[in-house]
């Protein structure tokens, strides 16, 4: 079974995010839990975050133990730019890109959903 958990529009580049989910990417829950409370990144946080919903929602939704869940995909894909100007000599401007993320990290309890279907 997998369950999944987003955040979008998070205000920091992908790269930058996605250094941190390569961290996490494959560990089990309380071990992902552990490496992103003592990674001294600010994507840590909300990554943490978007970490907790998805064991909230495997548990919620479909009774799973926390403990025995798994990260089995984290990534990161770009959201939408935001384009601001900074004013410079002689008059003249340049552009500043300030970049957002969609955060996405599936948990899953490592059945996977096509064994199920063969067996029924």
């Amino acid at each position: 079974m997998r369950v999944q958990a987003r955040a979008r529009f998070i205000r920091q580049s992908p790269y930058k995010v996605r250094r941190v989910l390569d961290l996490v990417r494959g560990l089990p829950v309380p071990e992902a839990r552990d490496v992103l409370a003592f990674t001294n990144r600010r994507a840590s946080d909300p990554i943490a975050k978007v970490l907790e919903s998805a064991v909230a929602n495997a548990g919620h939704n479909h009774s799973l133990d926390a403990n025995e869940l798994a990260v089995v995909e984290a990534f990161a894909d770009e959201g939408p730019t935001l384009k601001r100007f900074r004013p410079r000599a002689r008059g003249r401007a340049t552009q500043i890109l300030k970049r957002t993320s969609h955060i996405t990290i599936v948990v899953g309890d490592g059945r996977d959903d096509r064994d199920i279907e063969e067996v029924l």
